[in-house]
């Protein structure tokens, strides 16, 4: 038996779901690597620990099918074919084309309509009593990220849906109906991106399943791909501005200035995504811990972006935090590729948000989404005097 730090934290119970961070930072200021019996896994809480993690390519995201039957094939079709569940060279090979179609402008082409489809969802909220989750920032980032890809807006309601299905399978302890709704939500949108690939292929037109269409990847693999960046576009998008949003108004802040100071400390004080997981291809070393081969590691990005010994006061909500590292969007091959879009999207959300209503104010308690992987609000009533 190796003696190795262990940890019995339970990351899903309640009192750790409302506030997991005074959990990881005892854990965190015992040890940076813990072995956990009941998952099975380590468990990683430093700053410097969880971007080793990110950074060795000895620790890989090996995609396993969630189950062998055949009833989960389109769920593991979509995500056996994305960047996210490979390493390099399959990594590299399915990044790549869409790094290309990224690059070619099309992000910054959407600044203008980004502020366009803010203001036009702002026009629509009672300004007395609004929920800014239903209302604001869950159906700005599906409409971003549907123009983006050529996806018709009229399906904007049926990729939130989809979207919010597929990810819930990502929490621990998945029920029969969680399944069941991810595996129908994972087969009709994979259904209408085969559509739009096929209409592409016949007439071509200026967004990124056109470029998708015409780089070397399979049809599974471009139908992987828009559905990765749908998902990670979206669910992203809403977590950090809704997390960031309420622990602005909780403190009764306001944007800085340079609202991209802003946005960046939304992404470190209340990470959107808590945990991930990498599995060892070898051997790999923390210090005195040595991770075997075949056995995982799990990375918590919330305790890492807290990590006094990297940040200061890392319990304060700093709007113009000069100096800031975060993890929120990973480092090394698994970079979040949407960064950009992200940052832009949201420095383009907030500053309209507060530009309209300069004296927005919580209405009520916000309710939780009451997961811990993916940490997020589901409602957010707010008020506020609004200027025209």
């Amino acid at each position: 038996m190796r003696s190795v730090p262990t940890t019995s934290l339970d990351l899903f119970s309640p009192d750790v779901v409302a506030d997991p961070y005074p959990f990881l930072a005892d854990e965190r200021a015992r040890h940076p690597v813990a072995w956990h019996d009941g998952l099975g896994q380590y468990l990683t809480f430093a700053h410097a620990t969880v971007g080793a993690v990110q950074r060795d390519r000895r620790l890989g995201r090996l995609w396993r099918d969630k189950q062998p039957e055949d009833r989960f094939e389109p769920f593991n079709l979509l995500h056996r074919n994305q960047m996210m569940e490979n390493e390099p060279p399959e990594h590299t090979r399915l990044r790549r084309p869409v790094a290309g179609a990224f690059a070619r402008g099309h992000v910054e082409r959407l600044r203008p309509r980004v502020r366009e489809l803010a203001a036009g969802l702002l026009d629509e909220v009672d300004p007395a009593s609004f929920d800014v989750i239903a209302d604001y920032a869950e159906p700005l980032p599906v409409l971003v990220i549907a123009e983006l890809l050529g996806v018709p807006a009229s399906y904007a309601s049926d990729l939130r849906d989809w979207s919010q299905a597929i990810v819930r399978m990502y929490e621990v302890g998945t029920t029969p109906q969680v399944e069941a709704a991810a595996i129908a939500a994972a087969e009709q949108f994979a259904g209408l991106v085969r559509e739009l690939v096929a209409a592409r292929r016949a007439t071509p037109q200026a967004d990124l399943i056109t470029d998708l269409v015409a780089t070397e990847l399979s049809e599974d693999e471009v139908v992987a791909a828009v559905v990765l960046l749908l998902n990670a576009g979206h669910e992203a998008s809403v977590n950090v501005f809704g997390n960031g949003l309420v622990a602005m108004l909780q403190r009764g802040l306001r944007p800085a200035d340079d609202v991209a100071l802003t946005v960046e400390e939304m992404l470190r004080f209340d990470s959107a995504l808590q945990l991930f997981v990498r599995t060892a291809t070898a051997d790999v070393e923390f210090g005195d811990v040595t991770v075997r081969e075949g056995e995982q590691v799990c990375a918590l990005l919330g305790a890492a972006n807290r990590d006094p010994a990297v940040f200061e006061r890392p319990d304060d909500f700093e709007v113009a935090r000069a100096t800031n590292p975060h993890l929120a969007f990973g480092v090394g091959v698994h970079f979040c590729l949407g960064a950009p879009l992200a940052r832009m999207e949201l420095v383009e959300s907030v500053s309209a948000l507060f530009a309209r209503h300069p004296s927005l104010a919580l209405a009520g308690d916000p309710e939780s989404r009451g997961t811990f992987v993916l940490r997020g609000y589901r409602r957010v009533q707010v008020g506020g005097k609004r200027t025209s």
